[in-house]
């Protein structure tokens, strides 16, 4: 199974870029994974223009999910698991059969109405907010921990 994450606009950060790339270097030792970059759509600062822009970003995200993927927004609201639980939740869904899990990181502004209504799986990192650059860190931290508990690598500590 290959594990996909979406994201809306690059990572600004070159120090997150960095740390980012290692952990995507350490999880393709152990499954294929990608880092898909959907491109930034300019917007205004409007209350309209922002309710657009999360449209346009919505359309963007939809057309780049097929059929057979299995999808789960990164969004505050979601569930919370704890890492090993996490690990249970990647190990079901490569015993699955399923072939691609995508992870959606939506933009600074969130989701549109559409994307909820169209991917109601939900995964919470944390109830605490954090930009949409730091979640892609902590996302591909956090794949990197399950596979290393499913694979009872000392990386975890309980």
């Amino acid at each position: 199974m290959q594990v996909r994450l979406l994201i809306v606009g690059p990572t600004e950060d070159r120090l997150l870029t960095s740390l980012i790339e290692g952990y995507c270097g350490r999880i393709s030792h152990y499954i294929p994974f990608e880092i898909e970059v959907i491109p930034n759509i300019s917007g205004g600062q409007t209350r309209y223009d922002l309710a657009r822009l999360k449209q346009l970003e919505g359309e963007q995200i939809l057309r780049r999910i097929k059929p057979s993927d299995e999808v789960v927004l990164l969004d505050e609201k979601g569930k919370e698991p704890t890492s090993q639980e996490l690990a249970t939740l990647l190990e079901k869904k490569m015993l699955s059969g399923a072939k691609r899990w995508t992870w959606v990181v939506g933009g600074p502004f969130g989701f549109s109405q559409e994307v909820y209504n169209a991917i109601p799986q939900r995964l919470s990192l944390s109830r605490l907010t954090f930009t949409h650059n730091m979640i892609r860190l902590l996302a591909v931290e956090q794949l990197y921990r399950a596979l290393t508990i499913l694979n009872n690598e000392p990386y975890h500590h309980n």
